[in-house]
Parts: structure tokens; sequence; C-alpha cells
């Protein structure tokens, strides 16, 4: 996601970043190197380098950091961010899980009765033509089982 317009708000303590038509806050507190009064922002813009698909700030000591768009997009729980996360994770475990078992592609295509570029893209990391039904599927012909767990907000999120 291209980041158009990057602005700090020094009362809120947080950057307004405006990517992909919606406007993200990302508060100046989950910075490596944080703004204080004696060491604003000096500057702030998407950055070109990275494709602008982050943003660098740079504080009026010089010092910089860089923060990516996906960063901008977990603090604010872009649920479209988190589907992404999940369906990566989960294909990550299918891939891992099917190397493990020794079945070939091609061989788990025929047992889905599926074309082998259907199953090669579910693990092409650029596409998002998956579900969350193929990979369960997947997990499951690679003898792996998937329980979700629902806690509290206060503890650390579920890994696969």
């Amino acid at each position: 996601m291209k980041i158009s317009d990057v602005k700090p708000n020094r009362r809120s303590r947080e950057f307004s970043v405006r990517a992909g038509g919606r406007t993200y806050l990302f508060p100046y507190v989950k910075l490596r190197l944080q703004p204080t009064q004696e060491n604003p922002v000096a500057r702030v813009y998407p950055d070109p380098e990275l494709g602008c698909e982050a943003f660098t700030y740079a504080l009026a000591s010089g010092e910089e950091d860089t923060i990516h768009m996906d960063a901008v997009r977990e603090v604010n729980l872009d649920p479209e961010y988190l589907e992404e996360l999940l369906l990566h994770r989960l294909a990550t475990a299918a891939e891992r899980g099917l190397a493990e078992s020794g079945l070939g592609k091609r061989q788990v295509a025929r047992i889905l009765g599926t074309s082998p570029a259907q199953i090669y893209r579910l693990f092409d990391r650029n596409s998002p033509s998956k579900s969350l039904g193929q990979l369960l599927t997947l997990l499951r012909l690679a003898n792996k089982s998937v329980d979700v767990t629902i806690t509290d907000s206060a503890e650390p999120p579920v890994s696969l």
C-alpha cells in the first residue's frame, strides 16, 4: 500500500498517514526514535526509495528512522492487513507441512482435484487469490490441525 501523504501532529503526538484512500494514525509512542519537546520532528515524507510503502521522519537532532506501512496497518488493526497476515501464516505452515509430508505439489493438486497452477498460487506470497478454506484443506492434507484461540486483548496475539 503506497503512502500518499504523512503529517506529524505535535499536539496529539502521532503521525497522520494517508494511504489507499484512508487515513491511519501512528502514535509517537510506537516509534523507536520518539520526538520530544526539545527534539521535535523536523521533516517527514513518504520514502520514494521504498516505493512510498514507508515513511521516513527526521528529528531536529538529525536522527532518522523509517516506518513501513505494514507497521502502521498493524497498529491500526486494519482488518484487511490482519487477514493478509493470517493467510500468510497459514500458507507458510501449509508449505512447511507439505514439504515434511513428502507430497509434491502436483500430487496435492491431483488429490484435491485442482490444477497445479492453483496450488502454486496458494504459496505465492504476492497472490491475493487464496482463501482460508483452501489453506485449511492443505493443512489437513499435510496432517496439520489448526486451533483457534480467543484471548483477552491484553494478551499477545496467537502465532501459528
